[in-house]
């Protein structure tokens, strides 16, 4: 697929086949996720996917529908790796993520789930350093969710000053 139709496509999907996901294509992700650029190469990142059906209705929480995925990855950030820039690298390896699925035709929807750090790091068992960033069900689609309006690139971006017209 080409790289703008894998942008135009992509679209937080809330409704999940059953079907399970084949591990080539979860490796696919997470191989999307290894090689995305980082500050100084520090790569504070770490995945967990989570396929157990239990873990995965406690991970989707009141999103309950997360659960119906057939795995949820988990993002994990490191501030002791690189104190000022792990939220930014490990939204780069995320979104990397997220596009390397919709490039499989496989759904996502980043759930931001920092508030639920504690809860998450206890029922995933993860060190007490790391952060919870994300969480995205990853799975078949059982929706084709319809475009979304977006703003204007003259709404979004200035040339040489703010509000600078191109």
């Amino acid at each position: 697929m080409e790289f703008r139709e894998v942008l135009e496509r992509r679209r937080s999907v809330r409704k999940y086949k059953d079907t399970p996901v084949p591990k080539e294509s979860i490796l696919k992700v997470l191989e999307a996720a290894r090689v995305a650029p980082s500050a100084a190469h520090k790569q504070p990142w770490h995945f967990i996917v989570v396929q157990d059906e239990e873990r995965r209705r406690q991970l989707g929480g009141r999103q309950s529908w997360a659960a119906n995925a057939p795995a949820i990855i988990v993002a994990l950030g490191d501030p002791a790796t690189s104190p000022n820039w792990w939220q930014n690298d490990v939204g780069i390896a995320f979104e990397h993520v997220v596009l390397a699925a919709a490039d499989l035709g496989l759904g996502t929807c980043w759930m931001g789930s920092m508030y639920r750090d504690a809860e998450i790091k206890a029922l995933l068992g993860i060190p007490e350093g790391l952060r919870v960033v994300a969480i995205t069900p990853l799975g078949v689609p059982d929706e084709k969710p319809a475009p979304k309006e977006r703003k204007s690139l003259d709404e979004i971006a200035s040339w040489e000053r703010f509000g600078g017209k191109k």
